[in-house]
C-alpha cells in the first residue's frame, strides 16, 4: 500500500511531468538545430505576412528581412534549449529526494518560460501581431495553445500544496 501510495504522490506525478516536459521541449530545440531550414522558413514566412489576407492595414507589420527572421529563430532556438535545460535541472532535483523547494522553483520556472515563448511568442507575437491566424500553410496557433496547456498544467500541479505522508488518511481495514 504505501508503495502504491508513494508512486500516486504528487512529487512523483511531479517528478515525472517535469521529466516528460524537458525531454519534450529538449526534442523541439534538437529538431529545430538539426532541422534549422524547416522551421526558419516558418519564421520568415510569418514575419513577412506573406499568406495572410494581405490587408494594407496591417501589412505595415511585416518583416521581410532574413536576418531579422533568422535572428529571432536563432532566439526562439535559445529560449527552447534553455527551458529545456532548466526543467532537466528540475527533473533532476525532483529525482534527489532532499530538494523539493529547489525542484518546485526550477519546473514552475520552466513551465513559465514554456508559458512565455508558446503564449507571448507564438500566440500573441504570431498570432495577432503578424496575423498567423489568416494563413492556412503557415498557421502555428494550435500547437502553441497545445505547448501553452502542457507548461500551465505542470505550472498548476507545482502550485498544490504538498501533503506529507503523515498527514495522508490510511483507509481502516475491512
Amino acid at each position: 500500500m504505501s508503495l502504491l501510495r508513494g508512486l500516486s504522490s504528487l512529487r512523483t506525478l511531479l517528478t515525472a511531468f517535469t521529466g516528460i516536459t524537458a525531454l519534450y521541449i529538449g526534442l523541439v530545440a534538437f529538431g529545430n538545430i538539426t532541422d534549422f531550414d524547416t522551421n526558419k522558413a516558418f519564421v520568415q514566412h510569418v514575419f513577412a505576412m506573406d499568406t495572410t489576407f494581405r490587408s494594407p492595414d496591417t501589412m505595415w507589420r511585416a518583416i521581410t528581412s532574413p536576418g531579422l527572421a533568422t535572428t529571432a529563430y536563432v532566439a526562439i532556438i535559445a529560449w527552447e534549449t534553455l527551458t529545456a535545460l532548466v526543467l532537466a535541472a528540475g527533473f533532476a532535483a525532483w529525482l534527489r529526494k532532499s530538494t523539493t523547494d529547489t525542484a518546485r522553483r526550477l519546473s514552475r520556472l520552466g513551465w513559465l518560460m514554456q508559458v512565455v515563448l508558446f503564449t507571448c511568442g507564438f500566440i500573441v507575437v504570431g498570432g495577432e501581431w503578424f496575423q498567423m491566424w489568416q494563413s492556412s500553410k503557415w498557421n502555428g496557433i494550435q500547437p502553441a495553445f497545445q505547448n501553452t496547456v502542457i507548461a500551465a498544467i505542470g505550472l498548476v500541479l507545482a502550485h498544490l500544496p504538498q501533503r506529507h505522508a503523515a498527514e495522508t488518511p490510511v483507509p481502516a481495514a475491512p
